[in-house]
Parts: structure tokens; sequence; C-alpha cells
């Protein structure tokens, strides 16, 4: 009885122990390699198979200099302000969010996921709202922060994002939502992709409705006060 306690101990202990080894290098790795596939890109053609639709994969990686500088503007206006002063968790919007989420419980929560956690959630994991999950994002979240720079979340982010159906990255946007490339894209067209990312997959970048326009508008005005990468 006691040999198998410690061969079960021996074995938690291992796995444990690859885990973190596994993780941490992915991480190093991909500090310098593209970020060529997803687990949502898998996840989506498997549902877009289980459909019965053709599935769809529009992705091009392209570094960051080969990306409007308008775009990350627009995004950090839209999703995260204070992207380049927080360390992966923004404990202000945090709050203002919890506060907001208990004296209007009749309306939809609100999150306060930074750009360093969506990326982490896009490239390591699933999506989904489990704690084990939530737990899992925050832990990739450190490693980016403390492995990556803000530039090099941001180029994986804006590269591995959901932009519409069965497009992901900035590139693929481009081309498919307005014609061009990702470095071609102007003020306007970035603050409409960023409008639309609350759900990419409701709301279209290329023929935007009334409530889009809206907020590419805001968007808009935000960007002048963004600090640029």
């Amino acid at each position: 009885m006691k040999r198998f306690k410690r061969f079960i101990q021996k074995t938690i202990l291992w796995i444990v122990v690859a885990f973190f080894a596994s993780t941490i290098l992915s991480v190093a790795v991909l500090r310098w390699v593209p970020v060529w596939f997803t687990p949502l890109m898998f996840i989506r053609m498997a549902q877009q198979a289980s459909a019965g639709e053709d599935m769809k994969l529009h992705h091009r990686w392209v570094p960051l200099e080969e990306i409007s500088p308008s775009l990350p503007l627009a995004v950090m206006a839209s999703e995260d302000a204070r992207f380049l002063e927080h360390h992966g968790f923004d404990y202000k919007a945090i709050e203002q969010a919890a506060m907001r989420n208990i004296k209007h419980p009749e309306k939809r929560k609100l999150g306060a996921s930074t750009i360093s956690q969506q990326t982490a959630k896009n490239v390591f994991l699933w999506p989904g709202r489990s704690w084990v999950r939530k737990g899992l994002e925050a832990y990739f979240t450190v490693l980016i922060e403390l492995m990556w720079s803000k530039q090099r979340i941001m180029e994986v982010y804006l590269n591995s994002i959901e932009m519409g159906d069965g497009i992901y990255g900035a590139d693929a946007v481009a081309e498919w939502h307005f014609n061009t490339r990702a470095a071609q894209l102007t003020k306007a067209q970035c603050a409409l992709i960023a409008a639309t990312l609350p759900n990419p997959r409701r709301f279209n970048s290329a023929h935007p409705s009334s409530y889009i326009l809206k907020r590419q508008q805001r968007i808009l005005h935000e960007m002048r006060f963004v600090k640029p990468l």
C-alpha cells in the first residue's frame, strides 16, 4: 500500500513538473516563432464541419511593422486603454465591471479581460467560462507578461484574434473585408475592425450596422488619447 501511495505521489509530481516545463517552454518558443494556428481555429472548423458547412480558415501571419500603426491604437482604445501600463490584469477595470454587474444584474455581464488575457486565451486555451479555464488563462497571462514584450503580445494578438467568420488576424480581415493589406488599413478601417471585436461573428466590419458605426466614431475619438506602442 505504501509503495502504491509513493507511486501515485511520484506520478502526480511528474505530471506537475511536465505541465510547468512544457508550458514555460511553449511560451518561450512563441516569443520568437509565429503563431500559425490556435485552438479556436480548429474548434471553429470542427463546428463548421459538424454543421455541414464549408470549412473556412483565412489567416496569414504578418509582423507588427507590417500592420497599420492605427490598429494597435484602435484595439487599445476599444479593448484595453491601459494595456501599456498594467502587467496583464487591469484591476481598476475589474473593479468597475464588478460594481456595474452588482448594481445592474439584469443587464449583460461586463468583463474586464485585457489584451494580454485575450492573447493567452486565444493562443493556448479554448473558449469557455469555467474556473479551470479562467485559472489557466491567468497563469498563461502571467507567463507571457514575464517573457514577452508588450510589442510581442500585441503582435500575437493582432495576428490570432478572430475578426470575422473564418477570418483571423489583421492581414486576413484587411484582405477579405477591405481588399487591402494590413499595412494599408486606414484609421477609419482600423476603428471599424476594433468596433466589431466584442462579437466579430455577429458584427461585420465590411458591412457595419448603425451600432458599429457609432462604436467606430467613439473609438476614433478615444484613439487620440491612447499612447502608441
